[in-house]
């Protein structure tokens, strides 16, 4: 076996025992994975502890990412309570129907330094448990506010807050376990959003119409709860991984270790592949929630009626269930980088060539046309986008190598969470008061800034690829 160089080494081709290792923990090829001592899908144990893992982790997913992303449900419906003149929402503006939304993505994602920090010194069971009880309880919380700034609160930070201490030790357990299988697996279990996508929407849509949507936020709370605690029990770190963590640990105080996050070693952070892929994650989850909180409401500008335009949701999980799993698959093949930067090429393509021109149906496209076309959008967009969420922590082993892993892992999701927070309402701003929402048109602005965002992730996404060649000899596959 090949003696691995120390934590503090720059591998590097010519000189592979000095500065930072910034080199991924094993570059043989998939078919070379077996004869690796160290390799880390040898070290997991059993396919058992590998296929309860995933469960797990889908079964998070299903659940808190899955409701998150079924906001859009909600902000129609908000949407359509503004003219009610004793509702929570009356008078209130797109732009801050949807905050509720954005600060609910952009926390998920926002404290993922502190969530990383707090599953490395105590363990990412406790962590995932406590987010399950946190998000159930905002659910609930919100189910009797009264105004916008109580579900700003609940179902906006709170519910952040929950998500992200659950979502990001999920996502950061996973691909320890993994490695020749790393993309696939984690295709799978962030699918468990898709499928909760699938799921959730005409479920949340009846609920509302047969019991009111306060009953169908105090279910969701109910739900969650459950099924995250459970789930969240069975999460752990591989055997040989917790070890370097027990390591690490020894010279921490618990008390006051919880409030310190793992920073990146400075290194790392200078050299240009973490500053492609910081400048990467940021703008492409600037772009990505827009279409997808505004699915809903888009599609009642074109004639849908409330219940089929929530079905738009559900169309963009089904085709996101399915790409999920097979742009993992063929990212395990075909290399995860690469992967990563033309599926982001793909959802900017669909944008441009398919939303955009769907939005001029009074002037240069028919009704038919126009549906057609976010039709086509819905399933593309569906496909392609969200694809970047399971490659974004598959890739960080690759470029950054396991030991620095949970430190760039939980920077760069607070750097997502930062460009949720500012994209997201900056589009929804860039939208007309809810009053004036009677033609497509009115999105052609939020449009355009969400294609120019994509399309600039798309290059700094290349950028990080070109990055990973150049340090590997032009290696194509990574």
């Amino acid at each position: 076996m090949d003696q691995k160089p120390p934590n503090n080494a720059l591998a590097t081709p010519d000189n592979p025992h000095s500065g930072v290792d910034l080199g991924p923990l094993d570059h043989t090829n998939s078919g070379d994975v077996a004869h690796q001592g160290d390799d880390i899908a040898v070290r997991g144990g059993t396919m058992w502890n590998h296929v309860i893992i995933v469960c797990a982790g889908f079964a998070v997913m299903f659940t808190t990412c899955a409701f998150i992303f079924a906001f859009g449900v909600y902000q129609a419906l908000y949407e359509e309570m503004v003219q009610e003149a004793h509702s929570p929402f009356a008078g209130q503006s797109t732009a801050r129907i949807g905050l509720i939304g954005t600060l609910a993505v952009a926390l998920m994602s926002m404290g993922g330094p502190l969530a990383m920090s707090w599953a490395k010194l105590w363990s990412p069971q406790a962590v995932i448990v406590a987010g399950g009880w946190v998000f159930g309880i905002a659910y609930i919380l919100a189910s009797f506010s009264q105004r916008l700034w109580h579900f700003a609160l609940t179902q906006g930070v709170l519910l952040g807050i929950g998500t992200c201490m659950a979502y990001v030790p999920t996502m950061s357990v996973a691909p320890t376990w993994f490695d020749q299988r790393r993309g696939l697996a984690m295709g799978i279990i962030i699918s468990g959003s898709a499928v909760g996508g699938i799921v959730w929407p005409p479920a949340l849509r009846a609920i509302i119409t047969h019991l009111g949507f306060r009953n169908a936020l105090r279910i969701s709370g109910c739900i969650s709860l459950s099924v995250v605690s459970a789930a969240g029990y069975i999460l752990r770190w591989e055997p040989k991984f917790q070890e370097q963590l027990r390591a690490q640990n020894q010279s921490l105080n618990r008390r006051s270790g919880w409030i310190k996050v793992p920073l990146v070693n400075w290194r790392v952070a200078s050299s240009r592949r973490f500053i492609a892929q910081a400048l990467g994650c940021f703008l492409q989850s600037a772009g990505y929630s827009t279409p997808l909180f505004f699915y809903a409401a888009y599609a009642r500008t074109l004639g849908y009626s409330a219940a089929t335009a929530d079905n738009f949701i559900t169309v963009s999980n089904a085709s996101n269930f399915v790409s999920r799993i097979l742009i993992g698959y063929g990212a395990d093949k075909l290399g995860r980088l690469n992967a990563l930067a033309f599926t982001t090429l793909f959802s900017t393509i669909a944008v441009f060539a398919f939303w955009l021109p769907s939005m001029f149906q009074q002037s240069t496209v028919s009704p038919s046309s126009a549906e057609g076309l976010f039709i086509v959008f819905t399933i593309l967009y569906g496909a392609f986008a969200s694809a970047y969420i399971s490659l974004f922590p598959a890739s960080l082993i690759e470029l950054f190598g396991v030991q620095h892993f949970t430190s760039v892992n939980g920077v760069l999701y607070l750097i997502r969470g930062m460009g949720a927070l500012i994209g997201t309402p900056l589009t929804g701003m860039l939208i007309p008061q809810s009053t004036a929402l009677v033609s497509s048109i009115v999105y052609e602005r939020a449009g355009i800034v969400c294609g120019v965002l994509l399309f600039a992730a798309t290059l700094a996404c290349f950028w990080v690829r070109i990055e990973a060649t150049l340090g590997e000899f032009g290696r194509w596959k990574a």
